[in-house]
This record gives structure tokens, C-alpha cells and sequence, in this order.
């Protein structure tokens, strides 16, 4: 299995493990809040996949997850839970990257 097919695996379940608490909560748009959090979460899995950095991957992970979930938690006010997400998402994705 290649890399596309690994980050598009990684992508989707992030993704889905990213929305499933938002199903409990509220939005003025929850629909939308839910597409936004899956695609963002998402990028973080297929990127990291097919990233090459020199460095560990479980670093390589969790800097992608911080940095691509920043724009987010900037947009949201909410840091502590965006960027915790992305972080151990993102070296949990790291850790299976080869």
C-alpha cells in the first residue's frame, strides 16, 4: 500500500474521530462546523503521510497537527482543544507514517 493510499486511510478516520464529539454538541451551524473540522483533520492525516521531513516521524506528526490546526483554533478562540486534537492526532498518525 503507498502513501497516498495510507494518508487517504489516516485522513478519513482522524477525520471521523475529529466530528464524533460534535455530534453531542451545539452550533449555530453544525453541519458546516463539522465539514470544516473533518477536512481540516483530515489534511493533517494525508499530509503527513506524504511529507518528508528529516526528522522522527512522531515530530514531523505533531508539528503538522499544530500548525495546520492553528488556523482553526485562531478563527474559533478555542486553542486548548484544537490544538490538543491536532497534536495527539497528529503524532498518533505520525507513529504509523513508515
Amino acid at each position: 500500500m503507498n502513501n497516498i493510499i495510507k494518508g487517504l486511510i489516516a485522513g478519513t478516520v482522524f477525520g471521523i474521530v475529529s466530528i464524533i464529539p460534535m455530534v453531542f454538541m451545539t452550533f449555530e451551524d453544525k453541519s458546516r462546523a463539522m465539514t470544516a473540522s473533518f477536512i481540516s483533520r483530515f489534511a493533517i492525516g494525508f499530509v503527513i503521510f506524504n511529507l518528508d521531513l528529516p526528522m522522527p516521524n512522531w515530530i514531523k506528526g505533531g508539528l503538522v497537527g499544530l500548525v495546520l490546526s492553528l488556523p482553526d483554533a485562531i478563527v474559533t478562540k478555542q486553542y486548548a482543544p484544537i490544538l490538543g486534537l491536532g497534536l495527539i492526532g497528529g503524532i498518533v498518525c505520525g507513529l504509523f507514517a513508515k
